[in-house]
């Protein structure tokens, strides 16, 4: 019966991404490093002759190669490793934070990595600088939250004129995208890798309901 083959089709998998093949799958590395004696998170600012967001601050990592997509937290590893110019043994896994889709079309993946060594060179062709922010003062100054209106601007090909009159009239606007930003010195901390902070912040810090 149809009902039972489909049935045992599903029986064997486990819930997935839809349409996984269609993101750009990155994996990033949120670094916690101790500092004289206290814990802080590590962050990079890229360089400013990249021509992907240069300037702006993000966490260690990057796309994941084809034979990676099973070992996405060696991915994490190895790319924190080539931008601060440390041994992939001079960082310890500690977990996993939540998957992030994003409206651009990308699924990242972030991971929690203890820092065992402060001998830091960054690869300065990817990395301007780095910075540390102490947790003491996250716990007292999440990143706050805004919001961005998403507008989506369909191909020629669409038959537009076939979904209902409704719909048009908020085609154009879609929805409001949550957006979070941090100011810690003279550093601006904001979009994916304000969200990232902020997922292990209400994951992992006791002020945040962990």
């Amino acid at each position: 019966m149809l009902e039972n083959e489909i049935e045992r089709r599903l029986a064997k998998r486990s819930s997935g991404i839809m349409d996984k093949e269609d993101y750009y799958i990155s994996a990033v590395l949120l670094p916690l490093i101790k500092i004289n004696n206290e814990h802080h998170i590590l962050f990079e600012v890229r360089a400013q002759d990249l021509d992907v967001q240069p300037g702006e601050v993000c966490f260690p990592g990057g796309g994941v190669e084809f034979q990676e997509l099973d070992r996405l937290h060696e991915a994490a590893i190895r790319e924190t490793s080539e931008e601060l110019g440390i041994s992939q043994e001079d960082v310890e896994l500690l977990g996993a934070l939540d998957v992030l889709p994003t409206p651009m079309g990308k699924l990242i993946y972030p991971f929690v990595g203890k820092m065992l060594t402060t001998e830091i060179a960054p690869n300065k062709e990817e990395v301007e600088e780095v910075f540390t922010v102490p947790l003491s003062f996250l716990k007292n100054n999440p990143p706050a939250r805004s919001y961005a209106d998403v507008a989506t601007q369909y191909s020629s090909d669409f038959p537009f004129g076939k979904i209902p009159p409704t719909y048009k009239r908020t085609w154009q606007k879609r929805w409001s995208l949550p957006i979070y930003y941090l100011e810690y010195d003279r550093f601006f901390i904001w979009g994916i890798t304000a969200k990232i902070l902020n997922n292990f912040l209400k994951l992992c810090m006791p002020a945040f309901g962990c």
